[in-house]
């Protein structure tokens, strides 16, 4: 596996060619991801909108160095400030279409918020924390005490319980309570969210939080009976939806301050899902 050396240690990464003429996609995983975890995702999503791609797992995951940093509750900024501009720096990654999964959702739309990106897709972003948060990583710690949790994650990650207590243990504790990024966003790029509506770790009020905090286009697909994980249940669906949404002209070019308005307002639609079996 490709490995790049940044200044808090080297980052494991893959790169799938693509048009160098299209911005790239630039896929930013889950708390509990790595480049691993995506499966065969990026490559259909690349393949299917003919863009380069970049793939990589977040310092302490999967085959990356050890996370040389305490986690706060200002873990996501530091990355989407900090990590992630030296990284696409590095690769000569500019002005990319950001794909981010949870935790990656959210630090996409802070770095989308301080860097020129050509779009932003968030599947099952966080803006804020909520009780379905807490219940959601309570059911996980139940599920990797038990076993089954702990033995997928050990099939992707170097130091599998080091990535879920970083995890688990920031979310649950008293400081993060208080945690939102809804104030700090000043997204104008193109945004797509996506959420399922059977999400265990969020509520849809998460998506209506997205769509209050951007100033350019927005549109939202909701798979019915969906989990947090629609590019894995739905992958053709959530494939299909980014393609189509890439292509609109209010993406595919920097929109004016008047298509954005009107985009805003008017791309807003729920998708039923025909089912949503792993």
């Amino acid at each position: 596996m490709p490995v790049i050396t940044m200044r808090n240690g080297p980052l494991e990464h893959v790169v799938i060619d693509g048009d160098p003429d299209l911005s790239p996609l630039v896929f930013l995983h889950g708390g509990l991801g790595c480049l691993a975890a995506w499966g065969r995702f990026p490559a259909r999503l690349a393949a299917a909108t003919g863009r380069r791609a970049l793939v990589y797992s977040r310092h302490g995951h999967g085959g990356s160095g050890p996370d040389p940093l305490p986690r706060t509750v200002r873990y996501m900024h530091e990355h989407a400030h900090e990590v992630l501009p030296e990284l696409l720096d590095a690769l000569g990654m500019r002005r990319p279409v950001l794909v981010g999964h949870s935790d990656g959702a959210s630090m996409a739309l802070l770095h989308a918020s301080a860097h020129p990106v050509r779009a932003v897709v968030g599947m099952g972003p966080h803006l804020y924390f909520e009780e379905e948060n807490r219940r959601g990583i309570e059911n996980a710690r139940a599920s990797y005490a038990a076993g089954p949790l702990a033995r997928k994650l050990a099939m992707v990650h170097d130091d599998p319980r080091g990535v879920f207590d970083r995890w688990s243990g920031v979310w649950l504790s008293p400081a993060f309570r208080d945690w939102s990024i809804e104030d700090e966003l000043d997204v104008t790029a193109p945004v797509l969210a996506i959420q399922g509506d059977a999400d265990e770790y969020g509520t849809l009020a998460q998506v209506d939080a997205v769509e209050r905090a951007v100033d350019g286009p927005f549109v939202r697909l909701v798979p019915e009976g969906c989990d947090h994980y629609p590019h894995l249940v739905r992958p053709g669906l959530v494939v299909d939806a980014v393609r189509g949404f890439l292509a609109e002209p209010a993406t595919s070019a920097a929109p004016s301050a008047h298509a954005a308005h009107a985009a805003h307002a008017a791309h807003t639609d729920r998708i039923p899902s025909a089912g949503a079996g792993r």
